[in-house]
């Protein structure tokens, strides 16, 4: 195929709005997804972040389940290798993974709506680079709602009021090595994402796809950055 999902500079929102305002749109309405570079996001938030989640996940299987919060279906702390199925899909992921949330005070009235984080006491950094990770991308989708906004004619600010303090997560996924590859499973299956707007950090391995409009699967790619 010679299709590919387009990769947009984030500076050309400032240096020329419009021009980046249409791309985005359009890259929107015809694949529903688009790569972003010079995004402001240093390496080295991500880097830091990283390491910590992988010192989380090289834990051992009891000690992570520790953070698995039964009937909070994943919203905060850590969900199981092979717990998570995707809708229509009769197998579960061959993942696991931990969410963040928004840090709010306890008299908050949003409290009630949005469960504590859970930090691992095994891995100290955690705490601290994975909510500077997380409070980056929100700046950044903040920022890429701005254009998006700008595109369908609204004022610049118009999402601005509904995700200042929405319940956004970080999900940092970890993908363990397959020993039985007769299961049917996948990583993780085909899903539509519910969210107002996905952020995914580039990754350096194979593995992700959108569904064109055409029905097929497109696999996407990112440069480094």
């Amino acid at each position: 195929m010679t299709d590919q999902v387009p990769t947009l500079d984030l500076e050309e929102f400032e240096t020329d709005r419009e021009a980046f305002v249409m791309k985005l749109g359009e890259a929107y309405e015809k694949w529903g997804f688009c790569g972003v570079k010079n995004h402001g996001l240093p390496d080295e938030i991500v880097a830091n972040a990283y390491r910590e989640f992988k010192a989380f996940f090289a834990l051992p299987r009891e000690v992570k389940e520790k953070y698995a919060v039964e009937g909070g279906g994943g919203a905060r702390g850590y969900t199981g290798f092979g717990v998570e199925t995707a809708k229509d899909s009769d197998h579960p992921d061959l993942k696991e993974f931990w969410q963040i949330g928004r840090e709010l005070p306890d008299d908050h009235p949003f409290r009630e709506r949005m469960p504590p984080n859970l930090w691992p006491a095994e891995v100290p950094g955690f705490k601290e680079h994975g909510y500077r990770l997380y409070t980056s991308l929100d700046d950044l989708g903040r920022r890429m709602l701005q254009a998006m906004a700008i595109y369908l004619d609204q004022d610049e600010h118009y999402f601005d009021e509904n995700v200042n303090l929405g319940n956004s997560i970080l999900r940092p996924i970890h993908y363990p090595p397959i020993k039985d590859n007769s299961t049917p499973s996948v990583r993780a299956g085909r899903h539509e994402d519910i969210n107002l707007i996905t952020l995914l950090i580039g990754a350096d391995g194979p593995g992700l796809e959108i569904l064109t409009r055409k029905g097929d699967w497109l696999p996407v790619t990112t440069i480094p950055g």
